[in-house]
C-alpha cells in the first residue's frame, strides 16, 4: 500500500482513490441516511472546485469551512485542494470575535458554513465576500448553487496537477490557551511525509472503515478522517454529535479507530456499569461478545492521543483485546510522530518515532523533533516561528520527555505546566491527575493546583453520564453533576477513592485538600478546548476564589 503514497500531492492521492474506490462508499452518515460513492465524491470535487473558481478562489487562496462533522467538509476541502487553495477549518464553538481574529490572519474572502453558524460568520465576517451555506439560510448562496457554477476555460486536471509537495495544504489554528491563535501551515509534502512514516508502524490498507467526529479544525480529524481516507479510498461515517460517536460504532464496525482519552475513559465506564470489571477474567467468547456489542471486533488497530491516557484505560483495553497504541503528535508535525508500535505497546510511554522523524532532548530535558513531517511556519508570524524551529530545524516541543534505550519516549508533561512546588520539588500534574481520574469512574475532570505552593489542591468535575447513570441506580430524581456534587454518599465514595489514589502517589503528589465543582466542563467552553484538553490558565483565574478557599482550610 505505500505505493499509495508515492504521489506529490494529496490531489493525486485522492485522484488515485477515486479509480480505485469507483463504486466503494467514501463518504456516509450513520445508517447511510447519506452515502457518497468514490466515484460520486470525485465528481462532485470537480464540481465544486469550479464553483469556487467562479468565486475567484485560486492558488494559495484560503477557503474558510465552520461546518459540522458532515460529507459536505469533506467534498469542500478537497475541491479546495484542487484549485491548489488553502482551506482551513473553524472550531465550532467559536464565537464572532474569535473567528474574526481567524479570517484576519487567514484572509479568507469566502466561507463555507451551516446554517447554525451563520449568525455568528455573518457578525464575523465583514471582509468576505461570499458566503456558502450548505443547507441554505438568508445571506448566504447554497452549496447546490455553487456547483451550478461554471467558469469558461477551466481546466480542472491542469489544476490539480499543479498542485506539488511545496503547496500549504491546510492552516491548523493551536487552542489559543496561551494566547491569540497561531495559524501552523501544513504543506502537502509535511503531510505525506506524516503519512508516510505512519504507514510503516501502523500500517492502513486499501477500503478502510472509520469514523469522523473530532473537530475538523483538530489535526488529528484531518489526519484520520480525512488525509488518510484520502489516501487509501477508505469508508469514513461522518458523526455530527461527537456524543453518539460509540453509539455508531457497531454500524460502522470500523478497521482502524482512535480517540482522545476522555472517550477510552467514557466507554470503560460504560461497560464496567455493565458488569465488565475485568477483561482478563472474562472467558475468550464473552471478551469477543464485548468487542462484538462495541462495534470493535473488526478493528484492526486503535490509538489514543491529544493529551496523556492513564495505564489502567490501557491495560483494561488490551485485556479486552483491543490494544490501544499511544501516540504524541502536534500541529506542528503534521499529527503524528511518536507512536507505539501495535506488535510491541510499552505501556506508560507514547512509543518510538516514527521513520523520518529524529528527535533528541535539550538540556533542561525538552523533546525536539526534526524532519520532513514539520510545518512550513506560523501564518504571518515569522517571530513565533522562529522561538518554535531553531537555526539547526529543531522544533521546540514545550514537553519535557525521557527516552530510554530503546528508544521508547515517555512524556513527563508540559514544560511550563511542571509544578514547582515551595520546597522546590518538581512534579507532573498530569500524572498525577490521572491517577485521580482513575481512582472512580464519577471522577470526570481533575486539576492539580500547586505550583510555588506548600503543597497540591484538586478541583473535581463529576462525570455527567456517570452522574445519570448513579442516580437512576439510587432512584435519585436530579441526576445532574451539579446535583450529584452535594449528595453525602457521592461524596464519600469520591473521599474514598481520592484516600486510594494518594495512597498511589508520592507524598510530596498527593492532594490535601479537593472541591467538587456543581458544573459540567463542556468541551469548547472556559475549561477544555474543543478536544477536551485542560485550560489550565482560564481555569485557574475563573476558580481563584475556589483554589484560594481550599489553601486557606488549612
Amino acid at each position: 500500500m505505500t505505493d499509495r503514497l508515492d504521489v506529490a500531492s494529496l490531489c493525486e492521492a485522492f485522484q488515485n482513490s477515486v479509480a480505485s474506490g469507483a463504486d466503494r462508499v467514501a463518504l456516509r452518515t450513520p445508517g447511510g441516511a447519506q452515502e457518497i460513492t468514490w466515484t460520486g465524491y470525485g465528481e462532485r470535487v470537480r464540481r465544486i472546485a469550479e464553483g469556487l473558481a467562479a468565486l475567484g478562489v485560486g492558488p494559495e487562496d484560503t477557503v474558510g469551512i465552520m461546518l459540522t462533522n458532515r460529507p459536505e467538509f469533506a467534498l469542500v476541502d478537497t475541491a479546495a485542494l484542487h484549485l491548489g487553495a488553502v482551506p482551513f477549518s473553524i472550531y465550532n464553538t467559536s464565537s464572532p470575535e474569535q473567528i474574526a481574529y481567524l479570517f484576519g490572519n487567514a484572509g479568507n474572502r469566502v466561507v463555507v458554513t451551516e446554517q447554525a453558524f451563520l449568525p455568528q460568520v455573518i457578525a464575523a465576517g465583514a471582509d468576505l465576500e461570499t458566503i456558502v451555506s450548505v443547507d441554505g439560510g438568508d445571506g448566504a448562496i447554497t452549496l447546490a448553487e455553487l456547483e451550478e457554477r461554471t467558469v469558461d476555460g477551466f481546466d480542472f486536471d491542469a489544476s490539480w496537477r499543479a498542485v506539488g509537495p511545496d503547496h500549504v495544504l491546510t492552516l491548523i489554528y493551536t487552542s489559543g490557551t496561551t494566547g491569540p491563535p497561531k495559524g501552523v501551515e501544513l504543506t502537502h509534502g509535511s503531510m505525506l511525509a506524516q503519512l508516510r512514516g505512519v504507514q510503516a508502524v501502523i500500517p492502513a490498507e486499501d477500503g478502510e472503515r472509520t469514523t469522523s467526529y473530532l473537530p475538523s479544525a483538530h489535526v488529528a480529524d484531518r489526519w484520520a478522517s480525512h488525509y488518510t481516507p484520502m489516501a487509501f479510498a477508505a469508508t469514513t461515517t461522518y458523526v455530527a454529535d461527537p456524543k453518539a460517536v460509540v453509539a455508531a460504532l457497531p454500524e460502522v464496525r470500523p478497521t482502524a479507530w482512535g480517540g482522545v482519552p476522555r472517550v477510552w475513559e467514557k466507554i470503560k465506564a460504560a461497560l464496567e456499569a455493565k458488569g465488565v470489571t475485568d477483561p482478563s477474567a472474562l472467558p475468550d467468547d464473552h471478551r469477543t461478545a464485548v468487542r462484538q456489542l462495541l462495534g470493535l471486533d473488526d478493528v484492526r488497530f486503535t490509538v489514543s492521543g491529544a493529551a496523556p491516557i492513564a495505564p489502567e484505560v490501557l491495560e483494561f483495553f488490551a485485556a479486552l483485546g483491543v490494544p490501544i497504541c499511544e501516540l504524541w503528535g502536534m500541529s506542528e508535525i503534521s499529527c503524528c510522530g511518536i507512536i507505539n508500535p501495535p506488535e510491541d505497546i510499552r505501556i506508560g510511554t507514547v512509543g518510538k518515532p516514527i521513520p523520518g522523524l529524529e528527535v533528541r532532548l535539550a538540556d533542561d530535558g525538552e523533546l525536539l523533533v526534526r524532519g520532513p513531517q514539520l510545518m512550513r511556519g506560523y501564518r504571518n508570524q515569522p517571530d513565533k516561528t522562529a522561538e518554535a524551529i531553531d537555526a539547526d530545524g529543531w522544533l521546540h516541543t514545550g514537553d519535557v520527555a525521557t527516552i530510554d534505550e530503546d528508544g521508547y519516549v515517555r512524556i513527563v508533561d508540559r514544560k511550563k505546566e511542571l509544578i514547582i512546588n515551595a520546597a522546590g520539588k518538581n512534579m507532573s500534574p498530569a500524572n498525577i491527575e490521572q491517577v485521580l481520574k482513575a481512582s472512580h469512574p464519577l471522577v470526570g475532570q481533575a486539576v492539580v493546583v500547586g505550583d510555588r505552593r506548600p503543597y497540591n489542591v484538586a478541583l473535581l468535575v463529576l462525570d455527567p453520564d456517570v452522574c445519570a447513570a448513579y442516580a437512576e441506580q439510587q432512584g435519585l430524581p436530579d441526576g445532574s453533576a451539579a446535583a450529584l456534587a452535594t449528595d453525602p454518599k457521592v461524596q464519600e465514595q469520591v473521599a474514598t477513592a481520592i484516600e486510594e489514589a494518594n495512597a498511589r502517589l508520592s507524598r510530596v503528589e498527593q492532594v490535601k485538600s479537593y472541591r467538587i465543582l456543581p458544573t459540567d466542563w463542556l468541551p469548547g467552553g472556559d475549561e477544555l478546548t474543543p478536544t477536551m484538553k485542560l485550560k489550565r490558565r482560564p481555569i485557574a483565574e475563573k476558580y481563584a476564589d475556589v483554589i484560594e478557599e481550599l489553601y486557606a482550610a488549612d
